[in-house]
């Protein structure tokens, strides 16, 4: 087993991955930039570096700079998370050529699965239905071709793309030009890679991924979907599981599916099948994230299976402890992405500094955060503040307890936060009735009374009365403290009520006091 691992990442999954190896007994490093010296990752992490700049490629996406500070600090593997370099080849072959392990899958499975168009062709090869469209050629004319032989509507997509960027909708043939040259701009910028392919849109699916994991022994598993179809910008806000679409024959086939995949390309560690199903219950490949996904927690909650930690002993060279007919889902998973954002305003980041934030507790109810109190939500990163998980006995159950998790969820500062936001989508009668497909949310914004709503119930609103949660009236208690000592000056109102009390918690002179004697602070005995 490895003695110490560095986390390439930062945020919630950061402290996710500190948190799995200090139970595990291995030491930590982590990494940051000017951004987040002071963030909840470096606090926990036995050891901490810092290697740039706030902007990503200045920082976290320096794989030779994170290398470097892996191999001064003695570690034997490197976890990426998620994003960053979670699924950049080039890294991988370069952990193992400097000895170390990449906690992750191979880089030549992560090569032709990272593709959008060699993953299709993988899959085809190995009988997985992929939707229709066409990758055989860059050239506009030959594009232009295909696209009226694939029908309208249908998407340009980007080959290395992901979350949406590099993708265009197309109606006509008319608009397809623009379209192309738009897409491939768009692409070349966020991924260093311009190509494109076609696909046929499939209208009103539900976006359904399997989780995977396979070892460096020949044995692979499924352990069962997860529901992804509530999203906005083509992002995941909300995942569940079991899925309220699949049937128990559906699922099968679906899983078997996944698993050919796996063995179809070499893959090891864990990994996502992405799926789209029609209205007929057709499902076809849509991309595979050779990474562990952010929204892994309802897998967690509904096998018992803690996936980091089967991570770092898969990667280690230990085989997977079960097979197929020992998992099993037992309840029902929710999972809401909590994001500093406004949803009256098209979802666009609203950052600023959390003054406080108040995370519910209770039964089932699970909250991974990358923030803590005094941190602030930059334009450098992903504006996730949070994961909100919580597991019902069913799907009712979950709903209820995920509504009550949110009304419990208090966080203060200059953020504008989503909860509200998914408080409705969790109350709207679609979804209470499993029936939501990947343009649900769209559908939603389009109302304009809902709009109003939203635009309100980010103060308060009949839908979420301020009154309702228990724990504001604490949370605006400990923003204002926060507050007043943040900006105190030297000689404050706090440093008089202290003189002359040698054992009052609130002499700054020597720092906080509860429990100890007379001068320098000895701990009483």
């Amino acid at each position: 087993m490895f003695r110490k691992i560095l986390i390439a990442n930062r945020g919630e999954i950061a402290v996710r991955i500190i948190r799995a190896c200090q139970e595990m007994g291995i030491a930590t490093v982590a990494v940051f930039s000017d951004a987040d010296e002071r963030a909840l990752h470096v606090a926990l992490a036995d050891e901490a570096a810092h290697i740039g700049p706030p902007p990503p490629r200045e920082s976290y996406l320096r794989g030779e700079r994170i290398l470097q500070v892996a191999q001064a600090r003695g570690c034997d593997a490197i976890h990426p998370g998620y994003g960053f370099l979670s699924e950049n080849a080039d890294f991988a072959d370069a952990v193992s050529a400097a000895g170390l392990t990449f906690i992750g899958p191979g880089a030549h499975a992560m090569r032709v699965m990272g593709s959008k168009t060699s993953a299709r062709a993988a899959m085809q090869a190995a009988g997985v239905p992929i939707v229709p469209g066409y990758q055989e050629s860059q050239s506009d004319a030959d594009l232009l071709e295909a696209a009226q032989v694939i029908g309208f509507p249908l998407l340009v997509k980007a080959t290395a793309g992901g979350g949406g960027k590099g993708m265009r909708i197309i109606h006509a043939l008319a608009e397809l030009p623009h379209a192309l040259e738009s897409a491939r701009r768009e692409a070349l910028n966020a991924f260093g890679d311009d190509r494109i392919y076609l696909e046929k849109l499939i209208a009103h699916p539900h976006h359904i991924e399997f989780q995977v994991f396979a070892d460096h022994h020949g044995n692979a598993v499924h352990l069962f979907e997860r529901e992804c179809s509530v999203q906005r910008r083509h992002q995941k806000i909300i995942e569940e599981t079991p899925s309220p679409l699949l049937d128990d024959t559906l699922r099968w086939r679906m899983g078997e599916a996944a698993v050919a995949a796996v063995c179809a390309v070499g893959y090891t560690n864990a990994g996502t099948l992405e799926f789209l199903v029609d209205a007929q219950r057709n499902f076809y490949f849509l991309e595979m994230n050779t990474r562990l996904q952010v929204e892994h927690p309802i897998t967690e909650a509904v096998t018992g299976v803690d996936l980091v930690k089967l991570q770092i002993r898969v990667a280690a060279g230990e085989p997977l402890p079960f097979t197929q007919a020992d998992l099993s889902q037992r309840g029902h998973a929710i999972e809401c992405r909590i994001y500093a954002e406004d949803p009256a305003n098209n979802f666009l980041p609203a950052i600023g500094k959390v003054l406080t934030a108040v995370e519910p507790v209770g039964p089932g109810v699970r909250v991974d955060a990358g923030v803590t109190i005094g941190d602030e939500v930059t334009l450098h990163y992903d504006p996730m503040i949070a994961k909100l998980i919580v597991l019902g006995e069913h799907r009712q159950d979950a709903i209820g307890k995920m509504l009550w998790a949110l009304r419990h969820y208090v966080i203060l500062g200059d953020v504008v936060t989503n909860i509200a936001f998914l408080r409705q989508v969790l109350s709207h009668p679609r979804f209470q009735a499993g029936d939501t497909t990947t343009d649900f949310v769209d559908e939603m914004v389009g109302g304009r009374d809902w709009r109003l709503e939203i635009g309100e119930s980010v103060v308060a609103s009949p839908s979420f009365p301020i009154s309702q949660s228990p724990n504001l009236d604490f949370a605006v208690a400990v923003a204002a403290l926060a507050e007043i000592v943040q900006n105190a000056p030297p000689s404050s109102t706090v440093d008089m009520v202290a003189d002359g009390d040698p054992f009052s918690p609130w002499r700054q002179s020597s720092g906080f006091r509860l429990g100890s004697v007379g001068g320098g602070g000895k701990p009483a005995r």
